[in-house]
């Protein structure tokens, strides 16, 4: 019988009146007829596993600490364990079968497959543990000479090298000693590769003596060291021949000058420094076009011995078809570029003397010490006690010393009428009369004079009257004149006289590089007979 909460709900009313609750039968609310299922009698399996479950023979030890369920479960536990250690394995070695019998034929055939030298018999080569046959050497036998490959690293002396190479105290301060003669060892380049070849020891234990050292000092020089007859280290210099025809690079500009530049074979520096020297001249983004000509001139040098070794630029030309041509070469120890004509680079000069923030601006102000308005004839500069001050152009210092409330000062004068001053120095790093290049050290930051704490204050004068500095740019450009002027057109005819990728081809061999390149024939190898002594 099913019974449903309106069942529930008829017999409570039902209750209430005094009749009968009514009830409904299982083939009254059932979907469809079906009979019940029917049960047997439960197996032996089956009462047995209610048995065991109704144990409780694991209970949960943190609950119940102290009462019989929990002792049970220790028993259990404690059972569990002693089944567990009873079952452990023993610890005792395992014995293995005895070693076969083997044949005299069998053992030779088996140390022909394991001994690893083959000049014994071995077939393999492969080497194995040594076994109790093996007797250690008294000495092992050395190798008559090593050769190996030494690199000076940057920040190292040649002679720590040489000693890090097993080259003995004695052997590497006469090397260093024959070097230093040659050339200055600080022309010496880190990355140099130096080959060594060290001999056999004397004595055991002692350093093995250098027999031969060899490697490439300069571009145009190698030199070596070796034992002589009488087992002194004599240096030898052996002269490399070089060519310095520059290299030029031509072709059409196309989509991108430099991607063409690039494609061309011009070096990736090489190429940043023309379009830096051309944008002086022209605008690259829209002054050129596919069809104009770029034209580059790179210092080069080629060695007999293959080694190629590309410079600094030296000319850059554009040819613009009916516009003028650009044409721009490097003159002078300062390696400023001149055009054609003679006339040089513009220059910028430096807005701001010190790399700071300007804190005060050209104008009326407070006076943060007097107290009062008054005219601010220049600007300051933010800055650390002791950062250098640098000169904004060329000029020439005509005062350097204590000036009232500027503290100590530099006071330099510029063409063009204009002169600028540099106050409240710590330091002052020139004297009176002395010329000054753009960016060259005049001084230091400080707080001298009326200052409230380390900045520059940075003046400016033009015809003796104050003006802003920060709306004045420095240009200067050189012209060479006379002579000089004539060196130059000389050198520039003569430089683009050069053709394009004549740098690139290979050096003709002289007629002593050829007899020494010459294969050398059996009977030559033969020493040639002693003449015989007088008796």
């Amino acid at each position: 019988m099913f019974r449903t909460r309106e069942d529930d709900a008829l017999q409570e009313v039902g209750t209430g009146l005094g009749l009968p609750a009514a009830a409904l039968a299982h083939d009254q609310i059932a979907l469809s007829p079906t009979k019940p299922p029917l049960r047997t009698a439960p197996g032996w399996r089956e009462r047995l596993s209610r048995r065991l479950s109704a144990l409780d023979l694991a209970p949960d030890l943190g609950r119940g600490i102290g009462s019989l369920r929990w002792l049970r479960g220790v028993g259990t536990f404690i059972g569990l364990s002693s089944a567990a250690i009873a079952f452990w394995p023993d610890f005792a070695p395992l014995e293995a079968a005895p070693p076969a019998r083997l044949s005299e034929a069998e053992r030779d055939e088996l140390r022909s497959q394991t001994i690893a030298p083959l000049a014994l018999g071995a077939d393999t080569g492969h080497r194995m543990g040594a076994t109790a046959l093996v007797r250690p050497l008294a000495a092992a036998p050395e190798r008559p000479r090593l050769e190996l490959v030494a690199t000076l690293a940057a920040g190292d002396s040649f002679e720590r090298m040489l000693r890090r190479s097993g080259v003995g105290a004695g052997d590497a301060q006469r090397i260093v000693a024959l070097i230093g003669g040659a050339m200055p060892l600080s022309q010496i380049e880190p990355g140099t590769q130096v080959d060594i070849v060290l001999g056999r020891r004397t004595i055991a234990g002692n350093p093995r003596p250098l027999e031969e050292l060899r490697f490439r000092a300069r571009f145009d020089l190698e030199l070596a060291v070796a034992r002589s007859d009488d087992r002194a280290l004599a240096l030898s210099r052996e002269a490399i021949r070089v060519d310095d025809t520059p290299l030029r690079i031509r072709g059409k500009i196309g989509s991108s000058l430099y991607r063409s530049a690039r494609a061309a074979g011009a070096p990736a520096s090489a190429v940043q420094a023309y379009l830096k020297a051309l944008g002086e001249q022209v605008d690259v983004t829209s002054d050129l076009s596919a069809d104009d000509t770029f034209d580059i001139i790179l210092s080069h040098r080629r060695a007999a011995t293959g080694e190629r070794q590309a410079g600094q630029l030296l000319y850059a030309g554009i040819e613009r078809g009916d516009k003028p041509r650009v044409q721009l070469m490097r003159w002078g120890t300062e390696g400023r570029f001149f055009e054609a004509s003679g006339v040089g680079e513009q220059r910028s000069g430096l807005v701001a003397p010190v790399p700071g923030p300007m804190s005060s601006r050209f104008g009326m102000r407070r006076h943060p010490i007097l107290g009062y308005k008054r005219m601010h004839a220049g600007v300051d500069f933010r800055a650390r006690s002791g950062t250098p001050i640098v000169a904004v152009t060329d000029g020439q210092v005509i005062g350097a010393g204590r000036m009232g409330g500027c503290g100590q000062a530099v006071r330099l004068r510029h063409g063009g009428g204009t002169d600028t001053r540099y106050c409240h120095m710590s330091r002052i790093a020139v004297s009176r009369g002395q010329s000054v290049k753009r960016g060259q050290v005049i001084g230091y930051v400080g707080s001298t004079g009326l200052s409230t704490g380390p900045h520059l204050h940075y003046e400016m004068y033009r015809g003796g009257r104050a003006i802003d500095p920060a709306s004045v740019r420095f240009v200067t450009r050189a012209q060479l004149t006379g002579a000089e002027l004539a060196r130059f057109r000389e050198t520039l005819a003569k430089l683009k006289t050069v053709e394009p990728g004549a740098a690139l081809a290979a050096m003709e061999p002289t007629a002593s590089e050829r007899a020494a390149e010459a294969p050398l024939r059996e009977i030559d190898r033969l020493a040639a007979p002693k003449p015989a002594e007088a008796r």
